[in-house]
């Protein structure tokens, strides 16, 4: 071996290769040297080496001293000393060696290498992967190609260096970035120095990607079920396609199977899910559950739906369900339709029946059955005059112990929009006919009525200064008058109607009732102001404040059964509306309804929410309707100690003196690893709560072990895991 002078290298180079050149560094860098390497068939530079001093024999090997560097076909290694080859490509290097290569970095004592396949072997390594933020150290590392490696006895974390927190210890480790996966043999998962999980085989994603293979099981306890554990297997079928299959072990009931399918394609996407249990221990009996959602796109216009769902039994959610919104529910739709969008009207069939699931201290009467329904809704507008607006139903009313029937509606208007900048006036006139036909000795009816109204409203802009901060400020006074004479309708049956809750939306709208079956008499008023704050730069609202009340002109007279009582004073209750930030961290929704004839509030709903900071945030609320609901509602995230945060939900009622839902938890996130640990309670029915514990540990971008409690969370905490 040999330390040449760089002009004595410059020489010997270029005699026996031309392809070879070597020059002095930069300038600035004249004391250090470089080599360049050229391709043959592209005269490009293939690699470039730069270090303190280089050596070696003609067109054979170099050798490079001193702050090494080789560059070239995206890689870039860096070591103390390197051996390279030139007919091979083969580069030997020692210390501090350091390869680089798109989003990889491979840190070892030694290091046998090729440029050209990207493979070799490192010694000592730790490595790198930037995308992932994962890291981890080995005997050993053997390189494939630029995308996949295998770590031999190493380790594997997504942990910032010094804080191995949690990390995976291996035998084998093989990791394709290219492919988003890794593969452990013999694969252990440490937590806090402890192992906590052995796995003689492990795959995962190293981005949280789709992939095939067993999630992580979950463990937990409700009150309903006992002790349970999950383990579920996730199926990665195609791109379009996937399913996930968990058995569930309950300590008290036995052993359930349950399966999730999705499906998406073009025009088309479907979600199966089924459960099936079966023998229950307590409940004596096999035991199932499944749903059915499908959309269909058809072509352009035309498009479609389908909607199945069922139980095995009427307390299956309320058994077996952790999740109050299962177990609230009491009508299970089951429907499938058709749509047409002809861009100004739209038309809809569908056939609709329901599975009513009854609680057996509050008995509800099911639902009439739609079979089938036809729908039309079209507005054309025209340049000169006023707009076409027409509404239709064709619908045959199925029940298995009520009266059925058909009824047939038919409701064209011609509504006529006069507008300025500050001030609109529309004037709409209209026309309802509906037939209904019994299928039992009852005589066919109709009835008919013309429906006319004038909305009308004006706006007003001003400059406003509030808390130091300009806004554009409005004021918008409304007016919304609605005629519509008396028509006897008690001999109607009510088959899908009911009365509309009295809101700031329902005050605008022409009949009092939802449905066709019941249109109110009316000669009234309603006079409503707005006050908008807006952004001056793009115009986005801050805060909205409304008042509104409507007022009478004769009694009311339409009724929609016999128990009902119509009203007679003549003016509605002050409805009040707040809505929007307060200020950059506190936001506020509240809408009350105040009897100005009984001097008393009828209804009010107040919710606050706090939230100054990510994980930081309180929501306050109060719900009262007069003789029937009082509640408090309070609910936070917060931080109580480093990392830590405590979680909760308390939803209670004055009236009844008991609490409708709660949670109370604790959540530490560590950067790398999270763990959640949270109780749940809830009225699952009349007299009976179900109760539920989850403890999570979640292994950033490795697996969440344990239940699962971020729905319940989620549900429970508005804002969670959000600023």
């Amino acid at each position: 071996m040999f330390r040449y002078c760089p002009t004595f290298f410059l020489l010997a180079i270029s005699i026996g290769f031309t392809i070879y050149t070597y020059d002095s560094h930069p300038e600035g860098l004249k004391s250090n040297a470089y080599l360049r390497k050229y391709d043959n068939e592209t005269k490009k530079v293939q690699y470039l080496l730069s270090a303190g001093s280089i050596a070696g024999f003609q067109g054979n090997f170099v050798e490079a001293f001193d702050d090494v560097k080789i560059m070239g076909d995206g890689k870039t290694l860096k070591s103390d000393y390197l051996r390279y080859s030139f007919s091979s490509s083969d580069v030997y290097a020692k210390g501090n060696v350091k390869l680089e290569s798109d989003g990889l970095e491979i840190s070892g004592d030694s290091l046998d290498f090729n440029m050209q396949s990207s493979k070799g072997v490192i010694y000592k390594p730790q490595y790198f992967l930037e995308e992932q933020n994962a890291r981890g150290t080995a005997d050993k590392i053997f390189a494939d190609s630029d995308s996949e490696f295998v770590v031999e006895n190493g380790t594997y974390t997504t942990c910032e260096a010094d804080s191995d927190d949690w990390h995976l210890r291996i035998n084998n480790l093989a990791i394709d970035t290219v492919k988003d996966l890794g593969v452990a043999k013999n694969a252990v998962v440490v937590f806090k120095n402890t192992p906590i999980l052995y796995a003689p085989y492990l795959d995962f994603s190293l981005t949280g990607r789709r992939k095939s293979g067993l999630l992580a099981p979950s463990a937990g306890q409700t009150g309903q079920s006992g002790t349970e554990f999950k383990i579920p297997y996730y199926w990665n079928i195609a791109p379009h396609m996937d399913a996930t299959i968990t058995p569930r072990m309950m300590s008290r009931r036995g052993f359930q199977l349950s399966q999730e399918f999705r499906y998406l394609a073009e025009g088309f996407n479907s979600k199966i899910q089924t459960e099936y249990l079966s023998s229950d221990e307590l409940y004596k009996d096999s035991r199932w559950a499944y749903s059915v959602f499908q959309k269909y796109v058809f072509g352009k216009n035309l498009s479609g739906n389908l909607s199945l769902q069922s139980v095995s039994d009427d307390d299956y959610f309320t058994d077996l369900s952790d999740n109050i919104n299962a177990t609230s529910l009491t009508n299970l739709p089951r429907e499938v339709g058709l749509n047409y969008d002809g861009g100004w009207y739209n038309a809809e069939a569908r056939i609709q029946t329901f599975r009513t699931l009854q609680d057996p201290g509050d008995f509800v009467v099911p639902p009439y059955e739609r079979i089938p329904q036809v729908r039309f809704f079209g507005i054309r507008k025209t340049r000169i005059g006023p707009d076409i607006e027409v509404r239709g139903e064709l619908v045959d009313f199925e029940h298995r112990t009520l009266i059925k029937a058909r009824r047939d509606v038919f409701y064209p208007s011609l509504k006529w929009p006069l507008r300025r900048s500050f001030l609109y006036l529309t004037p709409k006139i209209g026309y309802h006919y509906t037939r209904y036909t019994f299928d039992d000795s009852a005589p066919d009816t109709q009835r008919t009525l013309p429906i006319y109204s004038l909305d009308s409203g004006v706006t007003f802009e001003r400059t406003s200064t509030i808390f130091n901060s300009e806004y554009v400020q409005t004021l918008e006074p409304r007016l919304y008058y609605v005629y519509i004479p008396y028509r006897e309708q008690g001999h109607i049956p009510t088959f899908d109607t009911a009365e509309s809750d009295f809101s700031l939306a329902q005050i605008f709208t022409e009949n009092l009732f939802t449905g066709a079956d019941r249109i109110n008499d009316a000669n009234q008023l309603t006079a409503a102001v707005s006050s908008r704050f807006l952004r001056p730069k793009n115009g986005v609202e801050k805060l909205r404040v409304t008042l509104a009340q409507r007022y009478y002109f004769s009694d009311q007279r339409v009724s929609l059964d016999s128990s009902y009582v119509p009203r007679t004073s003549n003016k509605s209750d002050l409805l009040i509306g707040v809505n929007g930030e307060l200020n950059q961290n506190l936001r506020t929704n509240v809408i009350t309804q105040y009897s100005l004839v009984e001097d008393q509030w009828e209804r009010s709903s107040a919710m606050l929410y706090y939230n100054p900071d990510r994980g930081k945030l309180m929501n306050v609320g109060y719900r009262f309707t007069r003789d029937s609901v009082e509640q408090l509602d309070w609910a936070m995230q917060w931080p109580v100690g480093r990392d830590w945060s405590a979680l909760a939900r308390w939803n209670y009622s004055t009236r009844d003196k008991q609490l409708i839902e709660g949670v109370i938890g604790l959540e530490r996130d560590s950067g790398c690893w999270k763990t959640r640990l949270v109780a749940h309670r809830f009225a699952s029915a009349t007299d009976e709560y179900s109760t539920s514990f989850f403890l999570q540990l979640e292994l950033t971008g490795l697996s969440k072990l344990g239940l699962n409690p971020i729905d319940v969370l989620k549900q429970n905490i508005r804002g969670y895991g959000k600023k």
